[in-house]
């Protein structure tokens, strides 16, 4: 299979450096082009995952997924023969709360972990 791996940590970086150093700048405009970009990144990208696993359901999950945007976008692959799917937005939901919370059980537990501690994703909690 093709890499499907990509990030946005540059396109953020670009808008927030770009943001902060363009002083008549119209955020609103930033905002809109920000959004569409990154939603044809996501379209494109899934599509061409799709397309390498044969499959025609789609699932949007995760904050980003209560994004009304990215919603209506991704509803016009059904003309593609996609069938899509998502849940209710207050259903859509970040994990960062989760992983907050999380944490905070485990300071009341006294548990602590030094600035050597590495993002590893599939840590247990």
């Amino acid at each position: 299979m093709e890499n499907l791996d990509f990030s946005f940590s540059g396109i953020k970086t670009a808008v927030i450096n770009l943001n902060h150093k363009t002083k008549d700048l119209n955020q609103a405009d930033l905002c809109n082009s920000f959004e569409k970009t990154v939603t044809e990144i996501l379209i494109e990208n899934t599509l061409k995952a799709a397309k390498q696993v044969k499959v025609h359901k789609i699932a949007l999950a995760g904050g980003v997924s209560a994004n009304s945007y990215i919603r209506s976008e991704f509803l016009k692959l059904k003309n593609q023969g996609y069938e899509i799917y998502y849940p209710e937005p207050n259903l859509c939901t970040d994990n960062a709360a989760m992983i907050a919370s999380a944490g905070y059980y485990h300071y009341l537990a006294g548990e602590s972990s030094d600035l050597t501690l590495n993002a590893v994703p599939n840590l247990p909690i």
